[in-house]
């Protein structure tokens, strides 16, 4: 009959590992994506087709342009069943409240997202207060914002600050503009949503569908549209699901060993019990079968208790994902009979995978064992126990060897977890083999002070080394697993930092500050070279396969060539970048309009929103003259005021990106007269912008691009932009791989072209001695950039390193000035949280559950210790002495599973080092997490006290005559 007593530990071991599966296989069914809230009324939804990359898992779909979604809508429109058919336009946009944007840190992504009023059907949304936006200047917010109809609010857009005026609540994070408004800012049409009669069947309709849409794009119904939540809210749920699935996985690594060691030590401790069983005719069959049925045992309880625990806390931990940002807002838990099932059946194997050994070896002992008084270990290593070892290690050391040796970091992190599994799994098989240099190292500081007691506890673990190697397993398991994981995460992202430091040239750098990116009016306020990204699609030859989303960056090129030390160039020029960006802008000027303020570069081309005759001046943001002012947010007079967003006067701080009377109208950006203009996109007649010379339609961009484009120079390369448009790249010059934060290099006029609502990631500032990171604005003519004249040139502009200026950003650009090696540590650090995060997650599981495995062996080693305990207090010892070897025992468990971790952690690590060195190009210092190691290994130390004392306290209370009988 099973004692309770003695199988405990593993009974702990198996519940606290099925919760944790039970827990993590509640957490990954509850994320899957859901129905976005926008598109719960269309009952069918036209999706554009995806797009793949081997560096990103959360491509966007590849854009259909405005014409084409003109079309399908048509189309899709006239099907049975059909009630109203809406392209789905999303563009940025956030409110400025107090003069500055809410922080976007833990927002969902729909909270700073935009959308033309027909989308409100997609998600059956109505007014709770005022009428739809009409025309231009007029806007939809969430009632959450406490505005009211009427009431007038700045909004912070793609081009900068520009002010509407509320028209309409509703109970639903975003924004809502007219539709002729979202067609501008959002050209490119990623879904078209139907809104289905009372009586239509979904599957009719979405059949039909799919014929008038062909291969063109995907028809979703069901849930099959949860796959257009937003990418945040993607990327959240799979770093979750990550996260979850380690945390699974781990726990039953980590079961397996624990009930390993358990049942190991179990089996030293009956030596004599199953000697005698073997002696009264028990067969080796007979008592592996005993053995197993206790595992079995053991692990149907542990299960049951298990699947009860971890269903309890899962809505608990599903929150606190929530919170973390592991999991989009949406995440709710659900419950479903598979995780039950896997769980209750994984018990059961889990404990007879871990009593595996320990029953072969029980069937191994002799009928002689029964008359032994001494229970020695004759032989701790055997010879199949030297080979599987032995033969683990030498795996390690290879995969390790890998790990240094990797050109890409994600093979590099694969191999390292290899190294380290098969590295602590030769360990703890070889680990009887180390208890006596560990012991002797134990023997150093007592050298002269440990006494009888000192030796006693050396003997006793050199006596016993497999019990002891046993017991100091979880210990291994949990400092090399912590150490290993931490380490890797802070050595990473240390690396990474050094890398994008040592590749800029730059004094400062501004970021964006509670956005998702900086805004053209905060980039034409500072001197610099700004990175606006998009994203791209074409062909890959090299995968064979079309959408492939290339990352494009946008630039100044003489600028970006200042700044950037990690370019290396194979072919062609970095120069020939900033020739003509396409044949139609020398000719922009020919057709009325078109050089009058339109997004990008009106006129001659230059960056910025332009004004009149912003074409004859420096980048900026324009008015009337935006030649005779200076960079920055500009109007007729720029230089007469302080920075700001201003209009023919903007001395007269009016709020917007101005015309020659910006105050006097509704929002625009740039034109003779903004009120006349369009809000987001400026000029005399911004709707100019759409017509098929300004797109740059058959004409040839210069690009730049990266070896794995596999394109030459003077190679004609047609990709798709934002807008949905097909353009003809002409590459003039390729870089090597990852030398550039890019695939493609494009001016950062041909990505504002095609992409009205890209957002700049950085602008690199060189030179700049000082700016502090506040975001006050200038006071004063010639002040600063972008404040009067004698001010520098702004975005793009290539001003020279060195310059002494002080750099102010503007009121509401959402910007900030941080230093280089700050920018660095920051550039990932959304992510970099969540990993850590996430890094956190798995020491807690291995930590806490190596010190309660350790806790538990030894409480069930000082339970069987009475015989030990009454032969010490019979010759004498008092009962300090007895708890004061309990406690040393206990901590010299705690050293030879904290050395041995340790030893196979740090291997690991120097390999992980080795191998980012090469990948960065730069000199990595190893990061040695010391505060994870003092807290893992305070923790099991702490417990492992805890579980010899107590007990051994209990059992001192009587005398040692009695204890002897």
């Amino acid at each position: 009959m099973v004692k309770l007593r003695r199988m405990v530990g593993a009974l702990v071991a198996v519940a606290i590992g099925i919760a944790l599966v039970m827990l993590a296989l509640l957490l990954l069914l509850a994320g899957r994506p859901i129905v976005p809230e926008r598109l719960a009324a269309a009952a069918v939804v036209v999706d554009a087709l995806d797009s793949h990359s081997p560096a990103e898992s959360f491509t966007p779909t590849v854009p259909w342009s405005s014409a084409r979604a003109e079309e399908l809508s048509r189309d899709l429109g006239g099907l049975p069943g059909v009630e109203a058919v809406v392209a789905d336009r999303t563009f940025y946009v956030q409110a400025l409240v107090g003069g500055r944007p809410p922080a976007v840190e833990g927002q969902r992504q729909d909270t700073y997202e935009g959308h033309g009023w027909s989308s409100a059907r997609l998600g059956g949304l109505a007014l709770v207060a005022g009428e739809p936006p009409r025309r231009a200047g007029e806007v939809v917010v969430d009632r959450a914002l406490g505005l009211r109809p009427g009431s007038a609010v700045t909004l912070l857009m793609a081009t900068g600050p520009v002010p509407y005026t509320v028209t309409g609540l509703v109970d639903a994070p975003g924004y809502l503009v007219a539709d002729d408004v979202a067609a501008r800012l959002a050209p490119g049409v990623r879904a078209i949503g139907l809104v289905l009669e009372p009586d239509a069947d979904p599957g009719t309709v979405a059949a039909a569908a799919r014929g008038v849409v062909g291969s063109d794009g995907r028809v979703l119904t069901g849930d099959e549209r949860g796959a257009l939540e937003p990418r945040d809210d993607a990327r959240a749920r799979w770093i979750g699901m990550q996260a979850l699935t380690g945390v699974a996985t781990l726990a039953g690594f980590v079961t397996v060993f624990v009930v390993a060691s358990t049942f190991a030590f179990t089996v030293a401790q009956r030596r004599r019990e199953l000697g005698l069983l073997r002696a009264v005719g028990a067969t080796p069959r007979q008592v592996r079968r005993m053995v197993y049925g206790e595992a079995l045992l053991v692990g149907c309880t542990g299960a049951v208790l298990g699947v009860v625990v971890g269903a309890a806390l899962a809505p608990l931990v599903g929150r606190a994902l929530i919170g973390a940002g592991l999991e989009p807002a949406t995440y709710e838990v659900r419950y479903g009979p598979v995780p039950f099932l896997v769980a209750l059946a994984l018990g059961p194997v889990v404990a007879l995978l871990g009593a595996w050994s320990a029953a072969r070896r029980a069937a191994r002992v002799r009928p002689l064992e029964a008359l032994r008084e001494a229970a020695v270990e004759r032989r701790p290593m055997g010879r199949l126990r030297w080979i599987v070892g032995g033969s683990l290690v030498l795996l390690g050391v290879g995969f390790a060897i890998g790990t240094a040796t990797a050109d890409d970091a994600q093979d590099g992190a694969t191999l390292a977890l290899y190294s380290a599994m098969a590295l602590v799994t030769g360990m703890v098989g070889l680990a009887p083999a180390a208890v006596p240099p560990i012991v002797g190292l134990w023997r150093l500081p007592f050298r002269r002070g440990g006494g009888a007691i000192g030796l006693l506890v050396r003997e006793g673990a050199l006596t016993a080394a497999r019990r002891t190697a046993s017991t100091a397993a979880p210990v291994l398991l949990t400092v090399a697993f912590a150490v290993l994981v931490a380490g890797m995460v802070q050595t990473t992202t240390a690396a990474y930092a050094a890398g994008r430091a040592a590749d800029v040239d730059a004094g400062q750098v501004m970021v964006p500050d509670r956005t998702p990116g900086l805004s053209d009016a905060a980039v034409a306020a500072v001197p610099g070279s700004a990175m606006l990204p998009t994203t791209a699609f074409g062909r890959d030859d090299a995968a064979g396969a079309d959408r492939r989303a290339w990352n494009v960056l946008g630039v100044d090129p003489a600028a970006f060539a200042e700044v950037d030390r990690g370019a290396r160039v194979l072919a062609g020029s970095l120069g020939d970048l900033q020739g003509q960006d396409s044949p139609a802008e020398t000719g922009a000027n020919q057709s009325g309009a078109e050089g009058d303020g339109a997004v990008g570069v009106p006129g001659a081309g230059q960056p910025g929103v332009g004004g009149e005759d912003a074409g004859a001046g420096p980048p900026g943001i324009g008015g009337e003259d935006a030649a005779a002012g200076q960079p920055g947010v500009g109007g007729e007079d720029a230089g007469a005021g302080p920075p700001g967003i201003g209009g023919e006067d903007a001395a007269a701080g009016q709020p917007g990106v101005g015309g020659e009377d910006a105050a006097a109208g509704p929002p625009g950006i740039g034109g003779e007269d903004a009120a006349a203009g369009q809000p987001g996109v400026g000029g005399e007649d911004p709707a100019a912008e759409t017509g098929p010379e300004r797109r740059g339609v058959g004409d040839e961009y210069p690009v730049v691009v990266t070896e794995s484009v596999r394109r030459g120079v003077g190679d004609v390369y047609p990709v798709v932009f934002a807008d949905g448009e097909r353009v003809s790249l002409r590459v003039v010059a390729v870089v090597a791989d990852r030398s550039v934060r890019a695939d493609l290099l494009l001016s950062r006029v041909v990505v504002r072209r095609h992409d009205p609502s890209a957002l700049t990631s950085a602008v690199y500032l060189p030179g700049v001695k000082d700016s502090g990171a506040s975001a006050s604005p200038g006071t004063g003519s010639g002040a600063s950039p972008g404040t009067g004249a004698g001010a520098s040139p702004g975005a793009g502009s290539g001003a020279s390193p060195g310059a002494e200026a002080r750099v102010v950003v503007p009121v509401g650009a959402g910007a900030r000035v941080i230093d280089v090696a700050t920018w660095a540590a920051e550039a990932d650090s959304a992510e970099d949280r969540l990993v850590w995060l996430f890094t956190l997650m798995l020491i807690g599981v291995s930590g806490g559950y190596g010190a309660i495995a350790v806790a538990n062996t030894l409480l069930m080693a000082a339970q069987g210790r009475a015989a030990d305990l009454r032969v010490m207090r019979l010759a004498g010892a008092t009962r300090r002495q007895v708890a004061g070897y309990v406690a040393a025992e206990s901590a010299l468990v705690v050293l030879i599973g904290a050395v041995l971790g340790g030893a196979v952690a740090f291997g690991a690590l120097i390999s992980i080092r080795a191998g980012l060195s090469q990948q960065v190009g730069a000199a990595v210092a190893l990061v040695v997490p010391w505060s994870v190691i003092a807290g893992v290994v305070g923790l099991c130390l702490v417990l492992a006290l805890l579980a010899g004392v107590l007990p051994t306290r209990r059992m001192l209370r009587e005398r040692a005559i009695r204890m002897s009988s």
